[in-house]
């Protein structure tokens, strides 16, 4: 059964930092390319960011420059660095692989 269990969100001000991993367990990870997503109120689902089973990464305009992407294939466990957070940048954030999401962490920025 394949899971994908997001942590890390949370409420930050401003300006401020936070870091999403998601834990992959029931497919060879090390061999799928790797996505998040995010979903605002009110909003559809947007992709967010891409990394790729040989290590290339894409990035919505929207998070360049402000997002890493990135994956430890001994933990099977995808990651999201996220700096500079605007309050735009509210939302579930789910990861998935081609065929799966996880339940998503609630990301909320505000002073």
């Amino acid at each position: 059964e394949v899971q994908l269990v997001e942590s890390g969100g949370g409420l930050v001000q401003p300006g401020g930092s936070l870091r999403l991993s998601c834990a992959a367990s029931g497919f060879t990870f090390r061999r799928s390319s790797m996505h998040w997503v995010r979903q605002a109120p009110g909003q559809g689902l947007e992709w967010v960011s891409t990394i790729t089973a040989a290590g290339t990464t894409a990035y919505a305009d929207s998070v360049r420059g402000r997002f890493t992407i990135s994956r430890d294939n001994a933990k099977n466990t995808l990651y999201l660095q996220m700096n500079s957070l605007k309050p735009d940048d509210t939302a579930v954030y789910y990861c998935q692989n081609d065929d799966h999401r996880g339940q998503g962490t609630q990301v909320t920025v505000s002073s």
